[in-house]
């Protein structure tokens, strides 16, 4: 397998420049970003070293055919070419799940079924059997069916890259730890950075930057399927895991301050930076954001206030922004960063921000409002 494979990574809408420059710096070649996805070309080493080090990917996944099937005997023609047997071995088990969108193939199951019984002749064929006990590994065969045109995956992540491990446990409305990556990579992260979350909850935003501040790969307290498959090089996940390992920053002087009124929010952020190795860079304390001060020294501000559609109704979210507004003031050495679904958010905050981004925080359409230090 030293041939180069053509990796797909689905992330967030509005992080795919951020997904792109991570897949760069890590050495990724080819690296193409579309609508929710960032494509790349590497190696088998890139699948442990992308599952590793990568903070806003959802998962790793190997793109093994893309077509175009308006047809179901088109869709099982297509798939029988595909290389599965360079994967998959004989005893290994490959289901299948996918999704369809605006395309005439838009019965999934149906599509599952397909796709089931193409990769099944094409084994059959290879390994000479009829039937397969799939007891071993899992591979499991992901598809997506956009205007008829097939993209035929395997997943090498398992679990979702936002379980990073830290968090068993969260508070009522915690964002994804992609999410919070992608938005601390356009804030900026450095060794030395001051950071503050007013609204800390699970502490999410604390944690990732206090990973990123110590390079500290995501995905070391985890997990993927990708690790028994056989078809990899011995030894790659080891020797990917040890150099992630040497490339830790024991020293910083980063650190990491949040607040929050609930007790319990801060609990489960203590439980939260323990588990992650990082609590002797971050602070705690209970406090409502009004009595928030800003920061003498050089810092930036990163929160997720709640914005009334879960924790508090419109109204105290209306109300909150105001407060925020009159406590987060223009200051020549702190930065803010806000990710809202408000829409009147800049009115209620009372400043127009510096910069905006479109983000998603789940299924609810946000914007990251970004107020620079004020020179002068």
């Amino acid at each position: 397998m030293e041939q180069l494979l053509h990796f797909a990574c689905p992330c967030n809408f509005g992080l795919e420049s951020v997904l792109a420059g991570e897949l760069k710096r890590l050495g990724a070649r080819e690296v193409t970003a579309a609508d929710g996805r960032v494509d790349f070309r590497g190696t088998a080493e890139d699948i442990p070293r992308a599952n590793l080090w990568l903070r806003t990917a959802e998962r790793v996944l190997v793109v093994l055919g893309s077509f175009r099937a308006t047809s179901f005997s088109q869709l099982f023609d297509e798939v029988e070419k595909l290389p599965f047997e360079e994967f998959i071995g004989k005893k290994d088990r490959f289901p299948v799940k996918g999704w369809s969108l605006n395309s005439q193939l838009h019965s999934v199951p149906d599509c599952q079924s397909i796709i089931k019984k193409a990769a099944v002749k094409r084994l059959g064929k290879k390994y000479g059997v009829a039937w397969f006990e799939e007891t071993g590994a899992l591979y499991q065969i992901q598809f997506s069916i956009l205007k008829d045109t097939v993209t035929i995956m395997l997943d090498t992540s398992g679990q979702g890259l936002h379980k990073r491990g830290y968090r068993p446990v969260s508070n009522l409305a915690p964002i994804k730890e992609t999410l919070a990556a992608g938005i601390l990579d356009i804030a900026r992260i450095y060794p030395d950075t001051r950071l503050y979350d007013p609204f800390c909850g699970s502490g999410t935003f604390l944690v990732e930057a206090a990973l990123k501040a110590r390079n500290l790969a995501p995905g070391l307290r985890r997990r993927f399927a990708a690790e028994s498959w056989s078809c990899l090089p011995a030894g790659v996940w080891q020797a990917q895991r040890g150099e992630a390992l040497s490339k830790i920053r024991r020293e910083v002087t980063f650190r990491a301050f949040g607040s929050d009124i609930s007790p319990e929010a801060l609990e489960i952020s203590a439980g939260s930076a323990k588990r992650a190795e990082v609590s002797g860079l971050v602070e705690l304390r209970q406090m409502d954001v009004r009595d928030f001060q800003v920061p003498e020294e050089k810092s930036i501000v990163v929160c997720n206030p709640p914005y009334g559609e879960r924790l508090l109704d419109l109204q105290e979210a209306r109300e909150l922004c105001r407060v925020m507004g009159r406590v987060f003031r223009p200051s020549d050495r702190v930065g803010y960063f806000i990710i809202s679904s408000l829409e009147d958010f800049e009115h209620l905050f009372g400043r127009r921000a510096d910069k905006r981004r479109k983000l998603y925080n789940g299924m609810v359409k946000c914007q990251l409002y970004m107020y620079f230090p004020q020179k002068g």
